[in-house]
């Protein structure tokens, strides 16, 4: 379900960590070589990038395979930047909602991305739903699953914990609602990257010149890429990446507060 992936380095063109590659995302979309769940990402793609000097981050999505687009392989060639976030979707189950549905999800600074299903969407998660405030739910981006596991990232982020907790915080709290989900979540502002790994791979690079690469399965075959263990927290910048373990699950009422 989905490939996906967030780069940190020297600025450098979106083409050369995400279509170049022998075994990059755009191959991936048709032919991934540690995908666990589904054979072809082919439901949409998108990929959000940063500007020098503008926290806010670009985006572009469509519903389609990434594979056929031009206007994708035009900016690739050509847009450089230091940080980016890229993913090709396989959608849990048929939507309407088109690119919309597409990852990276954003708010603010930050884009996000989920590989993963949650288990008897949407029944499963209604409890969860409850707890979040009317706003968060009113700006959910589609009707996916990846849009509702967004939201509860984006209001633990929106109450002020970091990266890390507040991912960690999410998968806890999905876990235990829909339990089989498959959680992996990433998320980066640009400056820092965090991840987890949850019933489907992951992987890290750290690169020359200060380039950190964090993606589903690796985009090549140097021998720096390094497994993530399942159940795993990631948190990385351009100077290092740190692992630890997920806490066991958390209640429900966890999400609670912050009520914003």
């Amino acid at each position: 379900m989905c490939r996906h992936l967030a780069v940190l380095g020297p600025e450098s063109l979106i083409g050369e960590t995400v279509v170049e590659p022998p075994h990059s995302l755009v191959r991936q979309s048709w032919a991934p070589r540690r995908q666990r769940h589904g054979t072809v990402n082919a439901d949409g793609f998108g990929i959000g990038w940063y500007a020098p000097g503008d926290p806010v981050p670009a985006r572009y999505r469509r519903a389609g395979p990434v594979w056929g687009d031009q206007t994708f392989a035009d900016l690739a060639r050509v847009v450089r930047t230091g940080a980016l976030l890229a993913s090709v979707r396989d959608a849990t189950e048929a939507d309407a909602d088109g690119e919309a549905a597409a990852a990276p999800f954003s708010a603010g600074p930050w884009l996000f991305s989920h590989n993963g299903a949650l288990a008897g969407w949407p029944d499963s998660v209604a409890p969860l739903a409850a707890l979040l405030p009317p706003g968060a739910l009113l700006r959910l981006a589609a009707r996916c699953d990846s849009a509702f596991v967004w939201a509860l990232a984006e209001h633990r982020l929106r109450g002020g914990e970091a990266p890390g907790p507040a991912l960690a915080s999410a998968v806890a709290a999905l876990a235990e609602a829909a339990p089989g989900s498959r959680l992996n979540l990433l998320l980066t502002d640009g400056a820092s990257i965090a991840a987890t790994a949850w019933g489907d791979s992951l992987w890290y690079l750290r690169g020359p010149a200060g380039r950190t690469a964090v993606a589903s399965e690796p985009y090549d075959d140097d021998p720096g890429w390094t497994e993530v263990p399942d159940r795993t927290l990631l948190t990385a910048t351009r100077t290092g990446v740190t692992l630890s373990p997920l806490a066991p699950l958390t209640p429900l009422s966890a999400l609670k507060e912050p009520v914003l």
